[in-house]
């Protein structure tokens, strides 16, 4: 990577992105190394080593929850605790639940994990954002006839027939555009690495995106692709692939591909389809460096996310100011954060870094 001698101007916000209770998804109580949360009409009780505080339902609320996992036997497998869920009879195997704009699918893990990181809502929306307004950017409506030209605008003449007058038309790019064509070449293609069970592809690609999805895990990326069904955007352009992050990223810069965003969610440690070891201080810096090559001219965003790793947003930060200071635009850090629905504490979820053009 090339980086400028001038020096850095960091134009940026840290702040906390908060998620709020909602009808599919809520926060209930945690402390003591838990927390109690409802997903859909089902609760559970997982554990959550950054609920370094008191409960403060009583113990009768949380025998309430429809399952919990157990510590006792769990293992760890790399950074994850692998353990077992104690649920009730009634509980489904999955069950589907409304969040964020989307239909997703929730089922308990081994690794505690249930296909939700609930804090991840304030990214999704904020790319959605970001796509819509790079959208209607790329394909403006139609010019009605007679509507003044803004300062600056290019224009043609052209002659049409029946009428005595020119017409001018709106010149985009190297297209010439006809009466009426508003359409053009402005897809956004997004690429998210470590997609997992696919939020944040299934929130760019309902925001008009074209996105490519990777993931080294086949149930996850299968998952990902019910959530897709169920969400009605089955029909969407989205690439599942089940592919090591680095390996993906490498071939696509030997096949000249080029992308507006990228986004990731990279772990602390993991392993590829094929046993490819994942150690985030080992592998992270080649692999943004090599994503730094896939960015189209004209890119829109990147987001970095971390969910385990134990790094600060500002280490993450540093590896956007390339971009700050190739593009301009603004770089964004800090926490995510989930909202209890009585107590309004918040439960630390993650960090972020995340640059954008707009």
């Amino acid at each position: 990577m090339l980086y400028s001698s001038a020096p850095v101007h960091h134009m940026k916000t840290s702040n906390i992105l908060i998620t709020h209770p909602s009808e599919g998804y809520e926060l209930l109580d945690s402390g003591e190394g838990e927390k109690l949360e409802r997903f859909g009409t089902v609760i559970l009780s997982r554990p959550d080593p950054q609920a370094l505080w008191k409960k403060l339902l009583p113990a009768s609320e949380w025998k309430k929850a429809h399952g919990q996992f157990g510590r006792n036997g769990a293992v760890m497998a790399g950074n994850e605790e692998r353990g077992s869920w104690t649920l009730h009879r009634d509980v489904p195997v999955k069950w589907e639940i409304i969040f964020g704009g989307l239909k997703l699918w929730i089922k308990p893990t081994a690794f505690k994990h249930t296909g939700l990181f609930p804090e991840q809502v304030m990214n999704w929306n904020w790319m959605r954002g970001k796509i819509e307004a790079r959208l209607k950017e790329n394909n403006p409506p139609p010019r009605k006839l007679g509507t003044p030209f803004k300062k600056g605008e290019s224009r043609t003449m052209i002659s049409v027939k029946n009428l005595d007058t020119e017409i001018p038309l709106f010149k985009g790019g190297a297209d010439q555009r006809e009466v009426g064509d508003y359409g053009g070449d402005g897809d956004i293609e997004v690429l998210n690495l470590f997609g997992y069970t696919g939020g944040a592809s299934l929130a760019c690609a309902q925001a008009g995106a074209k996105v490519v999805h990777i993931d080294s895990s086949k149930a996850a990326v299968n998952w990902a692709r019910e959530n897709a069904e169920i969400s009605g955007l089955k029909d969407k352009p989205i690439r599942w692939i089940i592919e090591d992050a680095r390996l993906f990223v490498e071939r696509e810069i030997k096949r000249g591909r080029k992308y507006d965003a990228i986004l990731m969610d990279p772990p602390a440690f993991g392993h590829g389809p094929t046993s490819e070891l994942w150690k985030i201080e080992n592998n992270f810096l080649e692999l943004i460096e090599n994503c730094m090559q896939l960015l189209s001219d004209k890119p829109l965003f990147f987001l970095i996310n971390g969910y385990s790793a134990g790094y600060s947003a500002i280490a993450y930060e540093n590896n956007l100011l390339e971009l700050k200071q190739k593009y301009g635009g603004s770089i964004e850090i800090g926490e995510l954060a989930v909202e209890e629905k009585e107590n309004k504490r918040l439960l630390p979820s993650g960090i972020f870094a995340r640059w954008s053009t707009e």
